[in-house]
This record gives C-alpha cells, structure tokens and sequence, in this order.
C-alpha cells in the first residue's frame, strides 16, 4: 500500500462498481455518502447487520490505517485479527487489484463521519464463533478467477467487475450447507435467504439477453420485456449505472462468454 499514489476520483467509481453503499448506507436511505451501516442480512445461520463504515473515529473505520482498511476489504480480517463473517463479501473482493482498493479507501476518506454505533449481530452458537471462520475461509474461499480461461481484454475487464468488485455469484451461486459457493453452478441462480425466492440464472443460455440488453438493464433497471428490476437488484442498479458504458458493456461480454456449469 505504501507504495501507491491513490486516486480517489477512480475510487469513487470502485466504491459504486463494490456496492459497498448498498450495503452500508443508513436504511431507507438514498444518500450513498451517509455509511452509517444498520441494514439487516437474513442467512440460515442468522441475522447480520452491516456495519457504520463512515469516517468516524469511534464508531465507524475513520481511525484505521489504509492497510487495516485493505486487510479488511481482501483479506476479511479486522484490526485487531478477527476473522469476518462472510456476509461481507471479501472472498470476492479478495480477487480485487490492489490499487483499485487503495482507490476506493481514498474516496471512503472524502466522506462524512456519522456517529451512529453498529448493531450487533443476531448470530446463534455455535456460527457466531469468530475463530471458525478461519477454517471457513480455507474450505471455501477460492482466490483464484472462477473463469480461467483466456480472455479478450474487455472480457478480462467484464471478470473484473463481476467475479472481484461487483461480487456478483455472491448472490448468484448457490451455496452448500455452510455457505460455500458451488462453483460448478457458478452464476446460475440461488435461493434468497429469508424469502421464496429466487436469484435468477445469469450464465448466457439461461438469461438469452443481448450485450445491449445487459447494458440497458444495468444503466435504468429494465428488461426487454420492460419489467422494472426488484429487491436487491434496485440497490445494484443505482451502482452500476454510476459506472461508464464500457465497463456495462465489458460485464455483457463477460456474462455473454461464461458457459453454463
């Protein structure tokens, strides 16, 4: 980290392509730059609650180094050592280049201090066991792309953005019994905790959209069939269409190569 010279301007685009407001902006909020946290997260192994990552020195990160804020970010580790619970999702961010992280903190730091303290997390024995998390991590975690294959460079941009910084198989993979990805299913929908529904299956096959109906979707939320995106994806959009067309149009090309399984 020393060694870069962060650009915050960059950052504030690396900022909306992690979709880290989404998470932690205050809830019923639309103000990305107020990150006071308090959102709930459903899982099977409880209820997460996202915490305030605003500049503030006593309940927020404003009094962490750079690095402790990229260990954070890449490494789900905290300050003090703790291992994270993946709900923050840092297996995918852990494939995240570097500079590109330093960037965004650069831009966390241009941001207001909120003095709201985080809401603990409603997490039953024996998952809200930090140190387990450990062991999780080497099971589970995989640092390396899931598409390995050679690729143009807008579809090396396109893994980028969806695999590392858009973290999109997060919610797009389904999961095992402990909350591992399956990569075998890499992208073809799961269910969303805490409701009946459904991710859908994004792989090429399965979504039968065009480059230009992925970038329109991602710039104004509308399918071709001119339905409006719902739930979470609503919270992605005003993201995504923070980002230049040719990073839309280098997700398209990434999403429109992936083959099913």
């Amino acid at each position: 980290m020393a060694d870069l010279t962060p650009d915050a301007t960059n950052g504030a685009l690396v900022f909306a392509a992690m979709g880290c407001a989404s998470c932690h902006m205050a809830p019923k909020s639309e103000d990305q730059a107020l990150l006071s946290g308090g959102k709930s997260f459903v899982t099977d192994f409880g209820t997460f609650y996202a915490p305030n990552i605003s500049m503030d020195t006593t309940h927020g990160i404003g009094g962490w180094t750079d690095l402790e804020i990229a260990n954070a970010v890449l490494k789900g580790t905290s300050p003090g050592g703790q291992h994270y619970f993946p709900v923050f999702p840092y297996g995918s961010y852990g494939r995240a280049d570097v500079a590109d992280v330093a960037d965004m903190i650069a831009h966390l730091r241009t941001l207001p201090a909120d003095q709201t303290p985080s809401l603990p997390h409603d997490v039953g024995f024996p998952f809200n066991i930090r140190a387990s998390m450990g062991g999780w991590k080497l099971l589970f975690n995989r640092p390396d792309w899931v598409v390995t294959a050679a690729l143009t460079p807008e579809q090396t941009r396109g893994r980028e953005l969806v695999e590392a910084l858009g973290h999109c198989g997060e919610c797009h993979t389904p999961r095992n019994l402990l909350g591992g990805m399956k990569w075998d299913a890499w992208l073809a929908g799961a269910p969303i905790p805490g409701s009946n529904g459904r991710t859908p299956d994004i792989r090429a096959k399965s979504l039968q959209w065009s480059a230009n109906d992925i970038v329109a979707y991602l710039k104004t939320g509308l399918t071709p069939e001119y339905d409006s995106a719902g739930g979470e994806m609503v919270e992605v959009i005003a993201n995504t269409k923070q980002l230049p067309d040719s990073d839309l149009e280098a997700i398209a090309a990434y999403l429109l190569w992936t083959p099913p399984g």
